[in-house]
């Protein structure tokens, strides 16, 4: 039997956000409660190329299905006009062991359900009165997360804040294309935000723990390897909730693991991100919250099996 490839065409039109969001919502509270086999993810760096590997594999227990999926991000790859990220996702019978499909997205379902991951716990997360958002990074994946946010809440402003001001500009240029009030701001500034996203591959802290106000909440999506570090270890001594998509993944190699080494938080002092969602904890309003998100294999073998599922209902 000849093996099915679906194109990024293909993909999309069979993902929509709402597919997305409800996919990458159950994943994550599945995971919570136990019921996802996820094998440590499988890691390779590249220094000189500026690039990173990983490979990740997952399975909700009532699938049918389970997913092998390669993931690289090579930064410098803007310059050579080429995406930063790219990839393909595998799904296979977990009843037969036969692969149904080779997603070949080009990295783009592992895009789409980061930033649904990002929307959901921030949204959750947030006080329920926080309008105004910051991205720290300027990647494709700053603009996802601050644009699928603002599918779950209004959003009044957004500061972006980059290494390059030109860069900074043209997310800002693309966010209010599509309705979205946004401007360059310095990192302080941006760490004053009432949300706050971090998007970068960046291996020391890109803010302030001292800048970020009390009542704001974190997320850092960008730190997905040992190497990699977005959110100083002092800002999770401040939090009164931190919220972790996988505990183990997130301590090995997390933005969470860093600050538990530094002694600034306890190795128990998080909760599942899929407990947030399921049921959405009681916050002050003076309370600082973060959530650290290293990407779980269960959510891509979710977003997969969903977009198979609508391509062959």
């Amino acid at each position: 039997m000849k093996l099915r490839v679906l194109d990024p065409e293909a993909i999309e039109r069979a993902a929509s956000p709402g597919l997305v969001l409800d996919a990458v919502r159950d994943a994550l509270i599945a995971h919570a409660a136990g019921r996802t086999v996820v094998p440590p993810p499988l890691h390779m760096d590249f220094p000189d190329a500026e690039g990173d590997c990983h490979v990740k594999a997952g399975r909700l227990t009532d699938s049918a299905d389970f997913t092998v999926k390669v993931a690289t991000g090579f930064y410098g790859n803007p310059r050579l006009g080429l995406p930063a990220n790219h990839g393909l996702v595998c799904v296979i019978s977990a009843r037969t062991g036969r692969i149904r499909a080779v997603l070949d997205d080009r990295g783009m379902l592992t895009a789409w359900r980061t930033a649904a991951a990002g929307a959901l716990v921030t949204h959750a997360m947030a006080r329920r009165d926080a309008t105004t958002a910051a991205v720290f990074g300027t990647g494709e994946q700053a603009r996802l997360q601050i644009t699928w946010l603002a599918e779950l809440r209004p959003i009044s402003g957004v500061l972006v804040h980059g290494r390059s001001m030109e860069r900074s500009r043209a997310v800002c240029d693309w966010l209010a294309a599509r309705g979205l009030d946004a401007r360059p701001a310095s990192a302080d500034e941006a760490a004053g935000a009432d949300m706050v996203l971090t998007t970068t591959p960046a291996t020391t802290p890109v803010l302030k723990s001292a800048a970020v106000r009390e009542g704001t909440h974190v997320t850092g999506i960008g730190t997905d390897m040992p190497h990699k570090n977005e959110l100083p270890a002092a800002l999770f001594g401040r939090a009164r909730i931190i919220a972790t998509d996988d505990h183990d993944q997130c301590l090995d190699h997390g933005d969470f693991g860093h600050a538990v080494r530094a002694g600034t938080t306890a190795e128990d002092s998080d909760v599942a991100a899929g407990v947030v969602l399921a049921a959405r904890p009681a916050r002050a309003d003076d309370a600082v919250t973060v959530a650290d998100l290293t990407g779980v294999g269960a959510l891509d073998a979710a977003v997969a099996s969903a977009v198979l599922d609508r391509l062959d209902p």
